[in-house]
């Protein structure tokens, strides 16, 4: 219970970070797919979709670069002991169901 409240207050705090400080591309978007936080509070990992799906690697490395500047923004705004530290993966849930999707019209 506990940790899904974290993960709620983090995915709201991340949102408005990355909405406010992050600098994409134009017509590039990023979506907080969901927030896994670990049960000693000290790492939180960040699945993220994007659109369009080819900008994967360009936001990858964005995130990269960015990492230390949202985490140390996010965690003026936490006030918890220990403060979780961040990583971001690529949430590819989509394309996946998006490939067996395409399977399934081509059997029937």
């Amino acid at each position: 219970m506990r940790i899904t409240k974290i993960n709620e207050l983090l995915r709201k705090l991340l949102g408005e970070i990355m909405e406010r400080d992050m600098s994409l591309k134009p017509g590039v978007f990023i979506t907080i797919a969901k927030i896994d936080t670990s049960k000693d509070l000290r790492y939180t990992r960040m699945f993220i979709s994007v659109f369009p799906e080819q900008e994967t690697h360009y936001v990858s490395e964005t995130l990269k670069k960015e990492l230390s500047r949202i985490q140390k923004s996010l965690y003026s705004k936490l006030y918890m002991k220990p403060l979780p530290k961040l990583s971001f993966e690529i949430d590819e849930t989509a394309q996946e169901a998006d490939k067996v999707e395409k399977i399934l019209k081509k059997l029937f």
